[in-house]
């Protein structure tokens, strides 16, 4: 089968031809329909040689959904064919977070080794896929794969973040996206699901603001020097309850501390590399909470699908073929894709979304 994989350091990912996994027990195999594209793996494959904490070659690809193509032993909850989208922050299963179905949050994942697929294990762009348990599979019961595989990381992460702060999300309050790509674009259609908060996104690029104007914003400036005194205008002064940063440099963390408002929420979201001074003196006003999120759990990701199903939430996307996925990649670091980049293994997909 093709598979696009990381296979040397600093070098770009390759499209290659390797063998079809076999599910052992409790394993199933998937038919890889839709695979997502993200700035997590442009950050992967930015890091020098001698940080790279994962075996190479590593088939990249941790945004995936598809169909059962095989199980292995003992394997009853799924059936050859069904339609599923794979949660990819895999925990050891028993802890106290798993049980809830938090395994983003597992203490000994790292430990023992398991890591989520496309991230220093194979991941979904490739033709088949295979996943180590059943728990991991989260059935789409009708949501487009092509919408729903982008969901599992640009929707769930920002899903992720906005529920932590909905008790500050009230009528009357102001909510900043900064930065309106995959994830962004995604996160003003939370806020304006969930919430009855003003959304104000924030973007460099101008052709990103319209696509935030398109799906929601109330709001769309431009992100720049003086992007925290007009969200201070636009608040009366008081500066926004919560404030989302899907960039995370250290520009558009300034903008954060500069705009968030008293008891607020700094969420930084993006893998920019800027960091946020915290504590008194640290420029940010007093009782602000700062997060640093990772993915979400997978009662989250099932409330997500169900966000798509009701069409509260949808993902752009732009397609490619699996041939075409280094150059997806070379566009989607050069900030030439609006909204999501998503692969499709097998071409693409019928009516009825296989």
């Amino acid at each position: 089968m093709k598979a696009v994989q990381y296979r040397r350091v600093g070098h770009a990912p390759e499209v290659v031809e390797v063998p079809v996994p076999d599910p052992g027990p409790g394993q199933v195999l998937l038919k890889v329909t839709a695979a997502g594209l993200c700035h997590s793996d442009l950050a992967v494959m930015g890091w020098p040689e001698d940080q790279f904490p994962y075996a190479l070659p590593m088939t990249l690809g941790h945004e995936g959904v598809g169909t059962v193509a095989a199980v292995g032993a003992g394997v009853t909850a799924v059936v050859e064919g069904e339609a599923v989208a794979v949660y990819g922050p895999w925990g050891c299963g028993r802890c106290h977070k798993c049980a809830e179905g938090k395994e983003n949050c597992c203490a000994y994942a790292a430990g023992l080794g398991i890591l989520p697929p496309g991230l220093g294990r194979p991941g979904a762009l490739a033709e088949y896929m295979l996943v180590d348990s059943v728990r991991h599979l989260i059935p789409l019961n009708g949501v487009d794969p092509v919408q729903a595989a982008p969901l599992t990381d640009a929707g769930l992460t920002p899903y992720h973040a906005i529920r932590r702060s909905l008790p500050k999300l009230l009528p009357g309050s102001t909510a900043v996206v900064i930065g309106v790509g995959g994830l962004g674009h995604l996160a003003v259609q939370l806020l304006r699901a969930l919430t009855p908060a003003r959304v104000v996104a924030l973007d460099v690029s101008t052709e990103k603001l319209e696509l935030a104007r398109e799906v929601g914003a109330h709001e769309a400036l431009l992100s720049d020097g003086e992007a925290a005194t007009r969200l201070r205008e636009l608040t009366g002064g008081t500066g926004a309850e919560v404030v989302l940063d899907f960039v995370g440099a250290q520009a558009t963390l300034a903008v954060a501390a500069a705009s968030v408002a008293v008891e607020g929420d700094v969420t930084v979201v993006g893998l920019g590399g800027g960091t946020l001074a915290v504590g008194f003196g640290g420029g940010l006003p007093f009782e602000v909470s700062a997060a640093f999120p990772y993915w979400g759990s997978r009662t989250e990701l099932m409330e997500v699908l169900e966000l798509a199903r009701q069409g509260l939430v949808s993902s752009h996307v732009e397609t490619f073929t699996l041939d075409q996925t280094p150059e997806a990649y070379e566009r989607l670091h050069a900030g030439e894709i609006s909204g999501r980049a998503v692969v499709l293994p097998h071409g693409p997909l019928s009516p009825s979304g296989v």
